[in-house]
């Protein structure tokens, strides 16, 4: 099948197919800081060897549950020999969006409210959206500014919410099942012809804490955990 390079990210690269759907090459460039892997970083800080492989692998199992779950994704199929994954055409909210589902108060949640909350308290799968900008933060947005400013319509926003928290409860469902606990986790969305929500993107160690025992486990002994 034919394919064109459309797209050139900091960890996968998006390839366009004459049947209509796209190609997501899975690369071993990891987001972080001098030489050190951090998920939260704008920039590509490193190289390990199989990462992609790995996030691929995630991806697949997740997608195959969640597609399974009756839960509208943009996952077609995957060949784990060439770290690529197939997936239907999506269009972003806006200029991207980022949705985040927490079940504890800790990272930039706890920062930002911790005069209401103790670190570490549970919270009720807690849905935020921010808009993808690295120059000014990624901005929180509330579902009447996401309305307002017409990047989704109520029904999307309420649509999208729903399919967070059912997401975010398949995963950690499984996480628990291996002794893992699911602090929050951080999913993009997209939307289909006819406007109907859809997952998009990944679900890999890197947009996800999860903890041990009470201790945080990095995405890459994550890995090795959740695939041992």
């Amino acid at each position: 099948m034919e394919k064109k390079l459309v797209y050139t990210g900091k960890t996968k690269d998006v390839f366009a197919l004459d049947n209509g759907n796209y190609l997501l090459k899975f690369k071993d460039d990891c987001t972080g800081k001098d030489g050190v892997f951090d998920p939260g970083e704008n920039s590509v800080g490193l190289t390990i060897e199989g990462v992609g492989d790995v996030n691929l692998r995630m991806s697949i199992y997740f997608f195959e549950k969640i597609n399974a779950a009756g839960i509208k994704t943009h996952y077609v199929n995957a060949n784990l020999d060439n770290t690529t994954m197939e997936v239907l055409p999506a269009k972003v909210f806006g200029k991207g969006l980022e949705v985040i589902c927490r079940y504890k108060a800790v990272g930039s949640f706890y920062r930002r409210y911790s005069d209401y909350c103790e670190l570490g308290q549970d919270l009720p799968a807690y849905v935020e959206t921010t808009f993808k900008n690295d120059e000014k933060g990624d901005p929180l947005v509330t579902k009447d500014g996401l309305v307002d400013l017409g990047v989704m319509t109520a029904q999307q926003y309420d649509d999208l919410k729903a399919m967070t928290q059912a997401i975010t409860k398949i995963v950690a469902d499984d996480l628990k099942e291996k002794g893992l606990d699911l602090y929050d986790i951080k999913f993009e969305f997209g939307y289909d012809a006819d406007g109907k929500v859809m997952l998009i993107d990944e679900i890999a160690s890197g947009n996800m804490r999860v903890y041990k025992d009470g201790e945080y486990i990095d995405p890459m002994t994550l890995n090795k955990l959740f695939f041992a």
